[in-house]
């Protein structure tokens, strides 16, 4: 029997996990990491940090798994996206901190740059995105202009560039693999989203040298080998993704119309438009969801920046909870008729409105609010903000004149997913059928799919899609008037926030 190694890199830890051949998890390590908040609004890692918590992981649930690594066929590898590492090439040193995804410290520059004539729209034809802070390229920028001698360095060819895929297939294979994934390579801002290549007019736009990017690959490719001082033998890297798209494929949503709403720190829902590339009309962002054996298949896809994190924030920030499970029977105990509604834009508002300058509000407090009510409204201001993006897409799927082939049901994952209260809420607020799978760890799913599919172990989508197990499915309780009327509220409160930034 052979055995897949995915590593989960995530924005809050990193996770290594064994499954077999059946693609069933066998073993499992995790290991948190740490975060740096130098400044409001800035989010770092130690690109360090990221790579000795992989190794470590890897090695963890291979020595649980008590496996010979001979045996192990391939290795997956799925990452937090748009993450922005730049190291040396002959020392393998980062010349910074990781920017990660969730930094907004360039919101101004975004400004400026969306002030300058035909550049957003550039942008937005060639990448299928929007400038704004949350993707690499503007990152790429800033760590260039304020790291001294990082710009001649790089225009010099001493430095690559890379999301966190790259910066981990370059450990992994002792420097002697510079690649990416077309997934990953889109979330840049400096992909051009129909030639599948790098764009060199917005390279040259943002003064970033095409010397320092990563060769593109399919998700399911030769990323070369893991150095045999690591697992004791050389291990083949078969697959790479970022995130969300490696979430889709392990939620099997490989056909036109399917959707997926993954719940970590944020949420991400993708609508799968197959050959279709649709350009949004709702501030939507283009992406590709998968490009496997050459060929690509897009999605539109809506981001959130705080899901599960508003589950931390009661945590650690409010410290009204001591453990994330603690939510749900706490929010269970809240006074429903005081319909408190919290808008948990901490660092910004993401689609469908990037205001990455709005902040957080809460409203509707009494003096009987309190600790239930408000983790109720942590909880349900997730399932708002799904409705924002669901909304939102499939407007631009129905203006493009397809025609959704699997309904409106919601397939969910991550670790939020397991929040009965917050998906019975989410399928209320949408009105639709909200599908929990068996295997809520559908990221590193996803990643060891890719692999197995690349080794000849796991069958191709059509087989895996078959194999898809659902766990549970959340049907609507709510009336539709008592949801017209909820989500009206919500829209109230998100004009008074945008206003009030």
């Amino acid at each position: 029997m052979g055995y897949i190694l995915a590593v989960d890199q995530g924005t809050t830890s990193s996770r290594a996990i064994i499954f077999d051949e059946m693609l069933t998890p066998v073993a499992s390590a995790q290991e948190e990491i740490p975060q740096h908040f130098p400044e409001s609004g800035w989010v770092e890692h130690d690109p360090q940090d990221l790579w000795s918590s992989v190794a470590a992981t890897s090695r963890a649930a291979i020595e649980k798994a008590q496996l010979d690594p001979a045996r192990i066929v391939g290795i997956g590898i799925t990452n937090q996206r748009e993450t922005t590492v730049v190291w040396d090439r002959k020392t393998g040193q980062p010349v910074a901190r990781a920017i990660v995804w969730q930094d907004r410290r360039t919101a101004s520059l975004c400004a400026k740059l969306r002030q300058e004539p035909g550049f957003s729209e550039m942008v937005a034809e060639t990448t299928g995105l929007l400038v704004d802070p949350y993707f690499s390229g503007t990152k790429l920028k800033w760590i260039l202009e304020n790291t001294e001698g990082a710009q001649a360095r790089a225009e010099a060819g001493e430095l690559a560039f890379g999301t966190v895929d790259s910066w981990l297939i370059w450990k992994m294979t002792g420097g002697r693999v510079h690649a990416t994934d077309a997934t990953n390579a889109c979330r840049t801002m400096l992909y051009d989203i129909t030639t599948g290549d790098w764009s060199p007019e917005i390279c040259a736009a943002l003064g970033i040298p095409m010397s320092m990017l990563p060769e593109i690959r399919d998700c399911a490719d030769d990323f070369g080998e893991a150095r045999a001082d690591l697992f004791g033998r050389p291990i083949p890297i078969l697959g790479v993704a970022g995130d969300q798209q490696a979430a889709a494929m392990g939620q099997a949503c490989f056909q036109p119309g399917m959707m997926k709403s993954t719940y970590g720190t944020g949420c991400f829902a993708l609508l799968n438009t197959g050959d279709q590339l649709v350009r949004s009309q709702h501030r939507m962002l283009t992406t590709v969801a998968s490009r496997l054996d050459g060929k690509v298949s897009y999605a539109l896809e809506g981001s959130i920046f705080i899901a599960g994190a508003v589950v931390q924030w009661l945590r650690d920030g409010l410290q009204i909870i001591r453990d994330a499970r603690e939510s749900e029977p706490l929010a269970r105990q809240a006074d429903l008729a005081q319909g408190v509604v919290l808008v948990p834009a901490f660092t910004g508002l993401g689609a469908p409105y990037w205001q990455a300058e709005s902040r957080g509000a809460m409203f509707g407090l009494t003096r009987s609010t309190g600790k239930a009510e408000i983790a109720r409204a942590a909880l349900e201001s997730v399932g708002y903000q799904t409705r924002d993006l669901v909304e939102a897409m499939q407007a631009d799927w129905e203006g493009s004149g397809a025609v959704a082939r699997h309904g409106t049901t919601l397939r969910v994952d991550g670790g939020m997913a397991a929040n009965d209260l917050a998906m019975q809420f989410l399928s209320d607020i949408l009105g639709a059928r909200v599908d929990r799978p068996k295997v809520l760890e559908t990221t590193a799913l996803g990643a060891a799919w890719l692999a197995g599919y690349r080794s000849g172990l796991c069958p191709d989508p059509e087989g895996f899609a078959a194999s898809w197990a659902l766990e549970r499915e959340f049907s609507p309780q709510m009336e539709g008037e008592e949801r017209a009327r909820r989500y009206s509220r919500w829209k109230s409160a998100v004009s008074a926030v945008t206003q009030f930034s």
